[in-house]
């Protein structure tokens, strides 16, 4: 099959959860003997906006890239240049699937291109953009709360304009303000709404993620399925953890505030005693330097035992990471639906300490294959990376829990799930058939 894949960034430019399944999933169907076209972004601020060219990923050439330069321009969601770029890809390229991953970044009304060219279109949900125009239902950081970034739990449009879009406000015209932002979000949900009723098929990776979507956003259940992301079984095994006399405790991801890595420094300097805290993530400004400094102002005694990694290579995350951690916390504030470190650290038996929400609290069990703290709760965290530090075999009995979804423990592997994945297109292409397509030729 053709397959073209829609994602809002791809390593190595981008290497957050769905830029990263998106690669694993494009390598896999290209070795299955499958062509795939990546349609993706870029972001530079020397080049033209909207300019296209192609390159290629560099660990696996026969995947082509089309990027389209968004260098500006954060808070729009439809852009009809990006939708011309993806119509003169369609053209060109004639795939058998549109498979779509995110639209941030991009434009949300280029699925309307596949549509009218009666493509069929898969739709991977990664975070609930579609229902939230923050895609995290996180509300924006309000210096009239002491609450940073406040948890939402529904789409209002005057909640989201003064919540979220409250940065855009002249200090005179606020609620004149109020209203402008109101109509646009009520114009986005109205527009998003319209793009969701063009999909075929929606995938959610997590039962949680699933039926939010069927509860808060009214997709019909027959057309969305869940399916968790499929893995490398054997990049993730072979940990040899050599014992230390400081009890390691590993964070991995993005710095962004979304990601809990605030709280989970609150957490570290109240435990004290034998630990150390390391942190992978690539650094990104201002972020990375706002919690270094933050660092400073706990103290020496605290700083010291804080080590900031950097970037690795997620082929490596055992040799790199796990092999150096005794456990793995993902503290995020949102409700991660199906993070990929607690997938990749189970299978290799690294313990795990996550938030009791969303996708997190859907995979880890309490005292069965990890601890959970209470969501959004520094002081709980704290509790439990000292019950793993302290508690004799604790550790290892959560650390060999192992993925309760399956009835062998392991995670699922990718060949397996691309194998599904394409049952899925073919099943969708089915009911196009009838559909009149225009004759392919070659990129």
């Amino acid at each position: 099959m053709k397959i073209l894949k829609v994602i809002h960034g791809y390593p190595y430019r981008y290497n957050a959860g769905s830029e990263v399944y998106s690669q694993i999933l494009c390598h896999e169907l290209v070795k299955q003997g499958h062509e795939v076209v990546v349609f993706t972004r870029q972001e530079n601020a020397y080049k033209q906006e909207y300019s296209v060219e192609w390159d290629l990923d560099a660990s696996c050439p026969a995947i082509k890239l089309y990027l389209v330069n968004r260098a500006h321009g954060k808070d729009g969601y439809r852009h009809a240049a990006v939708d011309e770029a993806f119509a003169g890809l369609l053209d060109q390229y004639k795939p058998d699937v549109v498979h779509i991953g995110h639209l941030n970044h991009l434009s949300s009304s280029l699925v309307m291109e596949a549509q009218l060219r009666k493509y069929p279109i898969v739709f991977t949900l990664h975070d609930f953009w579609l229902m939230c125009p923050r895609g995290q239902f996180l509300q924006g950081i309000n210096s009239k709360t002491a609450d940073l970034y406040p948890a939402c739990d529904s789409q209002e449009h005057e909640k989201c304009a003064r919540q979220c879009y409250w940065r855009y406000f002249s200090s005179q015209e606020e609620e004149e303000d109020v209203r402008y932002w109101t109509k646009w979000v009520e114009k986005r949900m109205d527009h998003i709404r319209e793009v969701a009723s063009c999909i075929d098929l929606f995938i959610a990776p997590s039962q949680y993620l699933m039926q939010r979507f069927i509860n808060d956003f009214s997709i019909d259940p027959s057309n969305i399925i869940y399916l968790d992301y499929g893995f490398h079984l054997e990049r993730l095994q072979g940990r040899i953890r050599q014992k230390e006399d400081d009890f390691v405790f590993g964070y991995i991801g993005t710095h962004k505030q979304a990601k809990g890595i605030f709280h989970l420094l609150q957490a570290f300097s109240q435990i004290g005693g034998k630990s150390r805290l390391k942190i992978w993530g690539s650094p990104l400004q201002p972020f990375t330097h706002s919690l270094q400094a933050y660092v400073k102002t706990l103290g020496e005694e605290v700083e010291d035992r804080v080590h900031w990694m950097g970037g690795y290579r997620n082929d490596d995350v055992v040799s790199d990471v796990f092999n150096h951690v005794d456990a793995i916390v993902v503290p995020s504030i949102w409700g991660e639906n199906s993070p990929l470190v607690i997938h990749e650290a189970l299978e290799a038996n690294v313990p795990i300490i996550t938030a009791d929400y969303g996708g997190m609290k859907e995979y880890i069990h309490h005292n069965i294959n990890g601890l959970l703290f209470q969501h959004r709760n520094p002081a709980s965290l704290a509790e439990q990376m000292k019950r793993v530090m302290d508690e004799p075999g604790l550790a290892e009995k959560i650390g060999l829990g192992g993925y309760l979804q399956s009835e062998d423990g392991h995670i699922p592997r990718i060949e397996e799930h691309v194998r599904e994945v394409i049952a899925l297109y073919q099943s969708i292409r089915g009911k196009n058939e009838s559909k009149s397509r225009p004759v392919a030729h070659h990129i």
